[in-house]
């Protein structure tokens, strides 16, 4: 189910708001088998779809596994793989991050199909010089701004010919440099073909929502007041600036606004995937960064440390491990109370 506004529950009837980002309707119901009107209660309706709300009765777990999604109005850069160094788009255009970052934050046009012009695919073009160009060459180019600009250049990749031309010229270069970027270009390209992946999907045109028990609204004692996960705050920015959009393009906005907004949305976007890798970091009331989708997963505090890893476990301990002048670098001495509990099954099953 498509999420299309920012609200989360009715502070009056604190019901989840229609096609929010808690709609009970898209994620699930909030009691079990029962509807948001009331009309059907019970186990035995299990599965029907209330006419009235649109609600299907179900138990309320499926709010932790159902996702939604946000139809984004333009195209945006997914920004773990244009940070992540080396970046993945740069390295498959053959192009600078710097470069990158300028075209998808509005700050140069760049030449998708030069047509019968001088200019050359992927070349980047400041204002006056692509006024200068249109002036020159009328409609014979095209050149944009954007994700969508990087997304059709991405599009023209051919993946199999450029792994043949690239395997053909390392052999003839002399350079090291070089051989290490064209073995890194080569690399990834193999990897896209192998996985069957596409290049353009690196670019996202709908985004997903997170089911809205991961990202919860609970009450406070103190009545009225309500502890949010910051997503709801991330996702709330994404929606709002999505729907301004939507509606500047509906409405015909000079180019200039609407660049603008494109650019707060893909800058949105970024915050929510992984807050403060670009830029200034957005807060929170206390001035505290707001935690994004991949500071929930990284680190000590995160998902595989803390909670996966950091499970107890059978057949596991913890101790200090010390060297000794007797040990080689790749052993470390253990007391042997923990190797009998840590080997248990193997000793059990030698006996």
């Amino acid at each position: 189910g498509e999420v299309k506004k920012p609200e989360t529950i009715n502070y009056r009837t604190l019901k989840p708001e229609r096609d929010g980002l808690f709609c009970a309707k898209t994620f699930g119901p909030v009691k079990d088998y029962e509807c948001l009107c009331g009309k059907y209660k019970r186990l035995k309706h299990r599965g029907v779809i209330c006419e009235k709300c649109g609600v299907e009765l179900a138990l309320t777990k499926v709010r932790r596994e159902r996702m939604g999604h946000i139809e984004l109005a333009s195209p945006v850069a997914h920004i773990w793989f244009l940070k992540s160094l080396p970046s993945r788009i740069g390295l498959l255009l053959d192009m600078t991050l710097r470069d990158i970052e300028r075209v998808l934050y509005f700050e140069a046009f760049v030449v998708v199909d030069p047509g019968m012009t001088e200019l050359e695919r992927g070349q980047l073009l400041n204002d006056e010089v692509y006024f200068d160009a249109i002036e020159q060459y009328g409609d014979e180019f095209d050149a944009r701004m954007g994700a969508e600009a990087i997304r059709d250049l991405l599009r023209q990749i051919n993946i199999k010919e450029q792994i043949q031309t690239l395997r053909e010229e390392l052999p003839t270069t002399n350079s090291e440099t070089k051989v290490k970027k064209i073995t890194k270009r080569l690399k990834l390209l193999e990897a896209f073909n192998d996985s069957g992946n596409k290049p353009e999907w690196m670019i996202m045109s709908v985004l997903p929502v997170l089911p809205p028990d991961l990202r919860p609204l609970v009450p406070l004692d103190d009545g009225g007041r309500f502890a949010t996960s910051d997503l709801n705050d991330l996702y709330r920015r994404v929606i709002n600036r999505n729907n301004r959009l939507k509606r500047l393009l509906d409405l015909n906005a000079p180019d200039i606004i609407v660049r603008n907004e494109k650019r707060m949305l893909q800058e949105a976007v970024d915050a929510l995937l992984d807050n403060g890798r670009r830029g200034r970091a957005i807060t929170g009331s206390n001035k505290r960064p707001l935690k994004s989708l991949a500071d929930m997963i990284k680190g000590k505090q995160g998902r595989f440390r803390q909670n996966l890893l950091g499970k107890r476990v059978d057949y596991s301990g913890r101790s200090v491990i010390v060297v000794g002048p007797t040990l080689r670098l790749h052993q470390c001495g253990l007391p042997k109370k923990m190797a009998l509990e840590l080997f248990k099954p193997f000793i059990f099953s030698k006996l």
